[in-house]
């Protein structure tokens, strides 16, 4: 019966959630539509920043606002931290792959990382680990040195705060977090003793264990999660459901298709599709974009705004010629340093999927469920490439690997190969082990994403350019070194662990554990972590790539922002889904200040 337990499991989570997907699209001139209510606002997305906008403009009772989300409600299987690995595996997801590698994803299908987006109210945090952090204060001072007036630290601090319902045991800093705040932030309510053991080798290394989130970044902690009292607090739960404000209107199952320009080049709605019916809906104050970094820019251009010659080839009228797709950066990393351990205790399927644990969790909200699919803790170092103050290589502890799930989810999920997860991870299926993934935190490779067709159903081409920069691989190179060397400690030595050494067969000419043998691996083997930003770039009118203004107005289009993380010029350190938030409430006050006369 254990054994059946993650069929079952994906099982329910796809059977209780199904979208119908259009599959084709003729353009016609005869398109019939229906026209809904007018509204003051439309915003197009109900992710992280998209749930924060509908909730802080439908504060003011004079505004009619309405909010379209492509997917639907997520189901009660969601609010389960362990199953985080097995949602990308269903309609929830978008389904995006990056575009055929030639120096990485090489251990995946077709050359092919998968770029999960969430489909459903809350967006991609209802498929994400539940990680929060804010990234380091001089990720936003340069912001601000970019020519991003009001984007500094001292600018952004009080809008993470804001965001905030701050409850970690031990740390009470009223300078650096708030209590009042819609969105949770607390520790995952079980550790186990991988994960407590992975402190005690930062501190034998002499690192502090520190407040991420506060005033010190570099350094060791348990993992700070959106989790209500160990369940997912997604930007839906957070910022949705705790209000039923008459004149905030929520679509579900709306696909926008294209905003709206007339022609005085103002933004006066959007049309999309809602159960093969078009419709129209008009707005009189502002059209928001709160679709996220790949679907914000591919809405851009498919109304006509975006790169003039990548348009006019696909016969898409030129409304106003800007840099939509470019300056996209996304952290990536190591997934295949695994450890093996001489206890049991790691997360393995017969400890996880057991009926006893099911009713601990469901009675309490602890215990292994309450895990992000294993993800415990962190370590933000520098290495010898760091070139400023800032930690350069996040090190994410994991109590299991690759093979934990006996590869019913994260293969899948993550689109290895047969032929590397047989020869690697295979043999040691059942078998304790803990992994770290080192992640570059400041990328220099830079991708592109451009329209495959100008038709709105098809995915965009999203070409990151992984390790086009040879920096971007030496650093996480030694990232990996000072991973192996945390597992050398006296702290890991209690377990026994050891460096999982089956090699990659495509690896397989290098001497194992070599330089090459690793810069091999990383390229087969990439840590996508989906925390994509840039498309849509914030940056003075100087900055010709600049695509939105300091207050998010789209440059040459009156009535349109873009509020999401495509509008980040340069990337934040660790996960971007604090920094989303705090987008999504700075765009609230910036648009009420703008509308003030109307308050």
């Amino acid at each position: 019966m254990r054994i059946l337990w993650p069929f079952i499991i994906i099982i329910a989570i796809g059977s209780t959630h199904f979208l119908h997907v259009v599959k084709s699209y003729v353009h016609s001139p005869g398109k019939e539509y229906t026209n809904d209510t007018r509204y003051d606002f439309i915003i197009v997305g109900a992710g992280s920043a998209g749930s924060v906008l509908a909730n802080r403009l439908s504060e003011n009772k004079k505004w009619r606002i309405l909010l379209l989300e492509g997917g639907y409600r997520a189901n009660l299987l969601n609010r389960i931290p362990m199953l985080v690995s097995y949602f990308p595996l269903t309609d929830f997801n978008w389904g995006y792959n990056v575009e055929p590698q030639k120096n990485a994803c090489l251990g995946m299908i077709n050359h092919q990382c998968a770029w999960p987006r969430g489909r459903a109210l809350g967006g991609t945090s209802i498929l994400n680990y539940m990680i929060h952090t804010r990234g380091n204060k001089y990720d936003y001072d340069k912001w601000a040195s970019l020519g991003n007036v009001g984007w500094s630290y001292a600018d952004v601090l009080p809008y993470f705060k804001k965001s905030e319902r701050f409850n970690v045991p031990g740390i009470k800093d009223f300078i650096y977090h708030n209590e009042d705040g819609y969105l949770c932030v607390e520790h995952v309510p079980y550790h186990t003793k991988l994960a407590t053991t992975f402190l005690n080798a930062g501190k034998e290394l002499g690192y502090k264990i520190v407040d991420y989130n506060g005033q010190d970044q570099i350094g060791f902690s348990y993992l700070q999660v959106n989790m209500d009292h160990g369940t997912r607090c997604s930007a839906a739960k957070a910022y949705l459901d705790p209000i039923n404000r008459p004149n905030l209107n929520i679509i579900t199952g709306a696909r926008v298709t294209k905003v709206l320009i007339n022609g005085n080049k103002r933004a006066y709605g959007v049309e999309y599709v809602k159960d093969n019916v078009w419709k129209k809906v008009i707005c009189s104050k502002e059209v928001l974009l709160s679709a996220g970094t790949i679907d914000s820019a591919k809405l851009l251009m498919l109304s006509g705004i975006g790169p003039k010659k990548h348009l006019e080839e696909l016969k898409i009228p030129v409304i106003q010629d800007a840099k939509v797709g470019y300056n996209m950066y996304e952290h990536i990393g190591f997934l295949g340093l695994t450890f093996m351990v001489n206890q049991s205790v790691s997360l393995l399927p017969n400890k996880i999927f057991n009926p006893s644990v099911f009713l601990e969790y469901l009675l309490r909200k602890n215990g292994l469920l309450s895990i992000p699919g294993g993800a415990e803790a962190l370590a933000f170092i520098k290495t010898k490439y760091a070139p400023d103050e800032r930690p350069d290589i996040e090190l994410l502890f994991a109590s299991g690997s690759l093979h934990s799930d006996n590869g019913q989810a994260l293969k899948r999920g993550l689109r290895i190969s047969e032929d590397l997860y047989n020869a690697v991870y295979k043999p040691i299926e059942n078998q304790d082990a803990w992994s770290i993934w080192p992640i570059i935190q400041y990328p220099k490779s830079v991708g592109r994403l451009t329209l495959r067709s100008k038709n709105p159903f098809e995915s965009p081409k999203m070409d990151p350019n992984f390790f086009s920069h040879p920096a971007d691989l030496e650093i996480i190179l030694e990232g990996l070194k000072h991973a192996i060397n945390i597992s050398k400690t006296e702290a890991f030595q209690v377990y026994g662990s050891r460096l999982h050494d089956l090699k990659i067969p495509s690896c397989g000419q290098f001497e194992f554990a070599s330089d090459d043998y690793w810069r091999c691996a990383i390229k087969h083997l990439p840590s996508m972590m989906n925390h994509e930003i840039g498309t849509v770039k914030m940056g003075p009118q100087t900055d010709t790539y600049a695509v939105v203004d300091p207050q998010l107005r789209v440059y040459g289009i009156k009535a349109l922002r873009v509020v999401d993380a495509s509008i980040m010029p340069t990337m934040p350190t660790g996960h971007v889904n604090a920094g989303i938030f705090m987008i999504g409430e700075k765009a609230a006050d910036m648009i009420k200040e703008t509308w003030k006369d109307e308050l």
